[in-house]
């Protein structure tokens, strides 16, 4: 019994010293082998591969499955992490829009009584032209664009053009497909508005740069830069309440607004279609006189009191 093992011993010696000295070339071989018959066009080769990729997938596959329940544990980690962040700040937010919320229906319901207690008349509602800009002419003497929207849209001078943002400019040119937008930074541009809580009446005046000016304010006004700035509705070529810009200095040398309409970015506009009854006529003021016909003369027989079925006598 104790003979076997050392009679084993020394035939397994020479074959693992031939093994550790040609190891290195056998796999060289073999893999050169495997290369050869991978790009041999057999088909038999062709089956081997197919079922030894379709044995491999199975494996392939339940090992891949801890590494996504990894990666997915690391990302719901992070997530998890920065979702109580978020959290926070949702719930602080929220908290303020509430409140918010409580003052705006307060002030809703406020204005509402009011209303109905002045017997208030609201202004008329505006409809909307939509169109695109397809041209833009800039330079250092005009601020303008051209849209694709003219008089057969029912687009005429004087109406205001807003983009998402606000008021972007007005009407001064139509033609039958087309009009002109001139921009409210333009020379000629003469807005009325409204500057700040106090709403404080103003010109804004274009000067060819990013920066209109306001003029005409009242004395003692209490204007400051970040006071909201639209549209007053004065001369009724406009609907009021339109954003225009903002407050961005005051100094001596004047007022100015920084516009709320990205010029760079101007693609699609709406052209305001607002018709302020008994100012600019539209199709919901009345016309300026009636003419009645006359009464008709009356006939033949209503002068001889003849009636249909029956004669006087």
């Amino acid at each position: 019994m104790g003979r076997r093992p050392a009679s084993f011993s020394r035939v397994a010696q020479p074959v693992r010293t031939l093994w550790q000295r040609f190891a290195f070339t056998a796999l060289v071989l073999a893999a050169f082998g495997l290369m050869l018959l991978g790009k041999a066009d057999i088909v038999v080769v062709k089956r081997l591969q197919i079922a030894a990729v379709d044995a491999v997938a199975p494996i392939l596959e339940v090992l891949s499955h801890p590494a996504a329940a990894v990666s997915k544990s690391v990302e719901t980690v992070i997530s998890l992490r920065d979702l109580h962040a978020e959290n926070e700040r949702l719930r602080l937010e929220n908290g303020h829009l509430k409140q918010w919320q409580h003052v705006a229906n307060l002030l809703e319901s406020e204005n509402k009584a009011l209303k109905r207690l002045t017997n208030h008349v609201g202004p008329p509602p505006a409809s909307y032209i939509s169109a695109r800009v397809i041209a833009e002419a800039g330079g250092p003497f005009v601020r303008s664009a051209l849209l694709n929207a003219g008089r057969r849209n029912g687009v005429r001078r004087g109406q205001g053009v807003v983009s998402e943002d606000g008021l972007a400019g007005t009407i001064v040119e139509v033609g039958e497909l087309h009009s002109r937008m001139l921009l409210v930074t333009d020379l000629n541009a003469q807005i009325p508005v409204l500057i700040g809580g106090a709403r404080e009446p103003g010109i804004l005046v274009g000067d060819n740069t990013n920066h209109p000016r306001i003029l005409y304010l009242p004395q003692n006004n209490r204007v400051s830069p970040g006071d909201l700035v639209i549209s007053s509705g004065h001369g009724g070529m406009l609907p009021s309440g339109l954003p225009v810009g903002t407050v961005s200095s005051v100094s001596e040398s004047g007022i100015h607004v920084k516009p709320v309409v990205d010029w760079t970015h101007l693609e699609f506009v709406r052209i305001v279609d607002y018709r302020m009854q008994g100012v600019i006529p539209g199709p919901m003021d009345p016309p300026p006189f009636t003419v009645l016909a006359p009464d008709p003369e009356p006939s033949l027989v209503e002068r001889l009191g003849v009636t249909r079925g029956k004669t006087d006598r």
